[in-house]
């Protein structure tokens, strides 16, 4: 259907609103440009696209805060963006929005080894906090998949973990403090250069807030000396089901792996295609990462390989060197990128109990079957948050909707047996309206009377986290009683 063209008053307000944001940023930082912006109209989760009213590219937190000045006046919705990797839609735009990317703000602005911290500007992506630092013996320890792209902001705003999760903690637990910018401009300082800061947790109700509460634009966070040594192990077993109680095993027995990664068959395939990192042909498979001096490695690989061996592995195999420990993580860090070649898919994010691993397993395959879609399992096994990947034909009608069915299902499943809907990607647009699902009434009014104080008009991050009818509702009572 033919979309109505927009009104001269609304189009009077746009460039409105470009010509003043003009005004207070560099050039080039505004993008208005309908054939530009549209490289805004989606992020990782690109079943769903539509273009900003405007792009902007802030370099410092003063830019960020003239910004959101003007668009809070002009009654203008902003959507933060930070790498666009988001596989939630947590950067997806509507049409009356501007998108307030961070890419230019990414400069280191402090280090401090004596106490362990590093200060940044958050579009710093991931792996270059560690590039900062590594050649002085210290590393950022959350690690994404995505971590060559993806920006500081969006590990903020969706408490990003990562293969490393299970003995370091997510992004919460390595952020001590940041700058953010309400939407009215106000700049907040909360937490900073030490391990706790007095009063209220605000910094915990910051870290996962998907952009709802403000613009996070500079970071405190936690550096880590580097191990003294790593080592990863390879097992392959026949069945999914025999992999996940091997982790289970693991968990129970009191070993802390610095990872524990599970892949099925299918990614099993589309990796060694793509990346040809020597993996056996199985049905599952683990890696498993220990780390500490010689002894305390041995030690541990001895116990995990005594466990493993009770589940009678068609492989168990070592890392002889720095080389082969390379070829083994290669595989997994490419696992999306290697599903992404053979067919369109949907990722998924739920977090269930390591115990459960067995039965999810098991209930995945069989609504595999019956949706009639593949799906590939890769994720962080260690602590249960899994990361299916459904495949569909993006290009066949009614495939994208039997496939977010299916998506509903699993996440269902994952608050059945005691997990939740999301460990590290967020809810976006993706989980909105299954909030219901694990939340109350009550509990989701407390959550987004939270929103309410910190951003009245609900102008930041539109038609995110909360379900639809309730975030559009919300939006215009507030709006209402602003004016008022």
């Amino acid at each position: 259907m033919q979309m109505p063209d927009p009104s001269p008053r609304i189009l009077a307000k746009r460039e409105r609103v470009i010509a003043r944001l003009a005004e207070v940023l560099p050039k080039g930082a505004v993008i208005s440009d309908p054939d530009e912006t549209r490289a805004y109209e989606c992020d990782a989760l690109s079943a769903y696209r539509c273009p900003p009213m405007a792009a902007v590219l802030p370099a410092t937190t003063e830019e960020v805060s003239a910004v959101l000045t003007i668009c809070h006046q002009e009654g203008v919705p902003v959507v933060p963006r930070g790498s666009g990797t988001s596989l939630a839609g947590g950067a997806l735009p509507t049409a009356d929005s501007v998108i307030l990317g961070v890419a230019r703000m990414n400069a280191v602005l402090e280090v401090d080894y004596d106490d362990r911290l590093i200060k940044v500007q958050t579009g710093r992506t991931n792996l270059s906090v560690t590039g900062a630092v590594e050649t002085d013996g210290f590393f950022y320890a959350p690690d994404p998949s995505s971590q060559l792209a993806c920006a500081i902001a969006g590990n903020i705003a969706m408490n990003s973990g990562g293969a490393h999760c299970l003995k370091y903690g997510v992004t919460t637990n390595n952020l001590l403090g940041v700058t953010m910018v309400q939407m009215d401009g106000t700049i907040l300082h909360i937490g900073g250069p030490y391990m706790d800061a007095p009063g209220l947790d605000l910094l915990g109700v910051i870290c996962g807030s998907e952009g709802q509460l403000g613009v996070v634009t500079e970071a405190w966070l936690r550096i880590l000396p580097k191990p003294e040594g790593a080592l990863p192990v390879l097992m392959g077993f026949d069945a999914n089901e025999v992999a996940g109680a091997c982790v289970a095993d693991i968990i129970k027995a009191g070993i802390l792996p610095v990872a524990i990664e599970f892949m099925d068959r299918p990614c099993i395939e589309a990796c060694e295609a793509f990346a040809k990192a020597g993996y056996p042909a199985c049905e599952a498979l683990l890696i498993v990462e220990v780390e500490g001096s010689p002894e305390e490695i041995q030690d541990q690989l001895r116990r995990i390989k005594d466990i493993a061996l009770r589940h009678n592995p068609v492989e168990f195999r070592e890392a002889a060197d720095e080389d082969q420990a390379k070829r083994i993580w290669l595989g997994r860090k490419s696992a999306f990128g290697a599903m992404g070649q053979i067919n369109d898919y949907m990722c998924l994010d739920g977090t269930i109990p390591v115990s459960a691993l067995p039965f999810v397993l098991r209930r995945i395959g069989e609504l595999s079957k019956d949706y009639g879609l593949a799906v590939g399992n890769v994720f962080h096994a260690g602590d249960g948050n899994m990361h299916p990947l459904i495949l569909y034909n993006a290009n066949k009608p009614g495939d994208l909707e039997r496939c977010e069915a299916f998506g509903a299902d699993i996440l269902k499943l994952c608050v059945e047996v005691g997990g939740c809907l999301t460990g590290e990607h967020g809810v976006g647009i993706e989980k909105r309206d299954l909030m219901t699902v694990q939340y109350a009434p009550q509990d989701l009014e407390a959550q987004m009377s939270v929103k309410d104080v910190f951003d009245p008009q609900w102008l930041l991050n539109p038609a995110k986290v909360f379900p639809l009818a309730n975030s559009a509702s919300r939006r215009f009572d507030q709006g209402k009683e602003v004016a008022a």
